[in-house]
């Protein structure tokens, strides 16, 4: 089982990056998915999650409206797009997935992590 995360960058404020996840070794389709981020010094933050079964999402408050996450579940991979990046943005970007009834953006609810993809926001 493993998640590999990619797409991360140097990108200044406002512009945009859209991060991949990609799931080798198992299927997607019974899993909720989250991005989680951590910037150093600070505790992993729940970024966004979707569920498995109808693709209801969930978005922390200081990223709603920015950034928006998608799952294919045939290409394994799940992806956020990010939108109008501001410097607190600038963080280590974690995919991960887990089982249960629904997504919540909380760390305990998953059971698989990829390594970060870092995000970096400067001008």
């Amino acid at each position: 089982v493993q998640l590999q995360a990619s797409g991360g960058g140097l990108v200044q404020p406002g512009g945009s990056l859209n991060l991949s996840c990609t799931a080798s070794g198992f299927s997607l389709d019974y899993y909720i998915i989250g991005w989680f981020r951590q910037a150093p010094g600070r505790a992993r933050e729940g970024v966004s999650c979707i569920s498995d079964s109808d693709d209801t999402t969930q978005y922390g408050d200081s990223v709603k409206g920015r950034f928006t996450i998608s799952r294919d579940n045939a290409k394994k991979t799940v992806y956020l797009q990010m939108n109008n990046l501001r410097f607190e943005d600038s963080a280590a970007y974690y995919c991960a997935v887990g089982r249960s009834t629904g997504c919540h953006l909380l760390r305990y609810e998953y059971d698989y992590w990829g390594q970060g993809t870092q995000v970096t926001v400067s001008s």
